[in-house]
């Protein structure tokens, strides 16, 4: 079993705490089918310059990184997940304090992978089985809004996906500083709630900013190979979610990979993977 990334440096009030659904994240990705299918996957060309291992280098974007545990992951067991060391890393947040707790956590995750490597001996590095990728870094952004199209091979997002009556507006951190008249005690208050707010709240049916990514993957995945990995929960409707994915024509692919949590009600939840084909509709 792969090491979860520690986040004890992260302030919980302000940015969303690892839980179920991250674990769930980890726990698919490193799976032996997603393993397996995503070194396949992977290691395929798309007509890009090429790695190391004579396919383009794979780009791994997680959107929302929150605390960063899941593309901290990613990062730190590149070689175990995707069966290659030449890969790129990047996440992206709307709260800029999310992102600097990412960043500290990728660090720390490679520099403990790397450590630990030592310690049981020279052999596994020179086999390159714990051999981190490059991690770019963690962008404050709205989803995959800096990203060009066609760059990303693999998206991963878990999104807020709490049904709530409305959506809190994207942060603006310049209008908590300047609420003069206010406290500081109650600004902090105010923006901590509201990046929380951010973290969890989905809107109609929990699927208001799940549907903004979806609509952006034809644009963002890489059209040969791209594949993203979408976390739901029970009343975001993913049989609704599938069959809309599927009606985007013969060169998509969905299909829910793992599940957890109660049998019934929201908190049950699911990760579907959805992936580009060949237009015939056959798995490249």
């Amino acid at each position: 079993m792969l090491p979860t990334p520690l986040t004890s440096h992260v302030l919980y009030e302000r940015i969303y705490e690892p839980a179920e659904d991250s674990y769930l994240l980890l726990d698919t990705l490193s799976s032996p089918s997603e393993v397996a299918f995503l070194k396949r996957r992977l290691s395929q060309r798309n007509g890009s310059a090429k790695g190391v291992h004579g396919s383009p280098v794979p780009f791994i974007v997680e959107v929302g990184t929150g605390s960063g545990v899941v593309i901290a992951f990613l990062t730190a067991h590149a070689k175990a997940i995707f069966g290659r060391d030449d890969v790129l890393t990047l996440g992206t947040d709307v709260n800029s304090y999310a992102c600097h707790a990412t960043q500290k956590t990728v660090v720390q995750a490679v520099e403990e992978s790397v450590r630990d490597s030592m310690e049981q001996g020279a052999s596994l590095i020179a086999k390159g089985t714990v051999t981190p990728a490059k991690y770019l870094g963690t962008l404050v952004a709205d989803l995959c809004a800096p990203l060009r199209s066609g760059l990303v091979d693999l998206v991963v997002f878990n999104p807020p996906y709490v049904p709530t009556p409305d959506l809190p507006p994207l942060p603006k951190h310049a209008v908590f500083d300047d609420l003069t008249s206010v406290s500081v005690s109650a600004r902090s208050f105010d923006r901590d709630s509201h990046l929380l707010a951010l973290s969890y709240a989905g809107g109609v049916d929990g699927m208001e900013t799940t549907k903004r990514l979806l609509a952006d993957l034809p644009n963002i995945l890489n059209w040969k190979r791209g594949v993203a990995y979408v976390l739901l929960c029970a009343q975001n409707k993913p049989d609704e979610v599938k069959n809309h994915i599927e009606s985007w024509g013969p060169g998509w692919a969905v299909e829910t990979v793992s599940q957890s949590g109660k049998t019934a009600g929201w908190e049950k939840l699911e990760i579907i993977r959805i992936w580009r084909v060949k237009k015939e509709g056959l798995e490249p």
